[in-house]
């Protein structure tokens, strides 16, 4: 599977949250492009990125409440109508779809009732609606908030969370999850670097706790079947 991460960032070289991603970006068959690097748009050039990518993953920061200019820009001379949907060209069907956002505020506070009052799925309606015209399959919304307040565990842990956004299979279920952490962690491991090791022992801590999860469930199931028979 190929992934196409379109990036959209005025000031990219000074977003932590970026360069964070960035790297955790390099990954076999995953593409990063940045709009606001594009000398000039090559219109051609962006519908051939989009036509090859299995998954397209718009990535940038919320800047009230919508993406940054760049990304409409880039929206409104690629994504045209002919390509889209226009004379039974239907060029991103069946393509998933995933919109990577980082925020400011709080998650808690993107809800009725909150500073925000309105949810992160509402603001992100006009891109997923976009999704839905060309007939792709929509991924349900990462959201990033507060980075510069994370631990360095909780950024770990971040990073595996994307890698698998990224490049795990959908939908996210416990036995994809077990096959993606054991297929990255036995690639890494094959260029195991022992001065830098953290990423591998937090894809190993993960992996044993979603075995370990995934294995608790079938007790519980086990011992519900088991209530019936009797």
């Amino acid at each position: 599977m190929k992934t196409l991460v379109v990036v959209s960032h005025p000031e990219i070289n000074n977003s932590q949250t970026q360069q964070f991603l960035l790297q955790g970006a390099k990954l076999l068959d995953v593409t990063r492009h940045h709009v606001e690097g594009l000398k000039k748009i090559d219109v051609d050039n962006e519908q051939r990125l989009l036509m090859e990518a299995d998954r397209i993953i718009f990535q940038f920061p919320l800047y009230w409440y919508a993406a940054p200019a760049g990304l409409k820009n880039w929206e409104d001379k690629v994504l045209t109508r002919n390509f889209i949907y226009g004379d039974g060209n239907d060029n991103l069907m069946d393509k998933e779809f995933g919109i990577v956002v980082s925020t400011g505020m709080p998650l808690k506070e993107f809800q009725r009732g909150g500073s925000e009052n309105i949810t992160i799925d509402q603001i992100m309606a006009p891109l997923r609606a976009i999704a839905d015209r060309a007939k792709m399959k929509v991924l349900p919304v990462f959201t990033i908030a507060q980075f510069q307040y994370m631990k360095e565990e909780q950024q770990m842990q971040l990073l595996i969370d994307y890698q698998r956004y990224l490049t795990q299979e959908y939908p996210d279920t416990l036995s994809r999850r077990e096959e993606w952490f054991e297929r990255e962690f036995s690639d890494r491991l094959k260029n195991f670097d022992e001065t830098n090791c953290t990423e591998c022992e937090t894809i190993l801590n993960t992996f044993i706790q979603q075995k370990e999860d995934l294995e608790q469930l079938k007790s519980t199931i086990s011992l519900i079947k088991q209530g019936e028979d009797d």
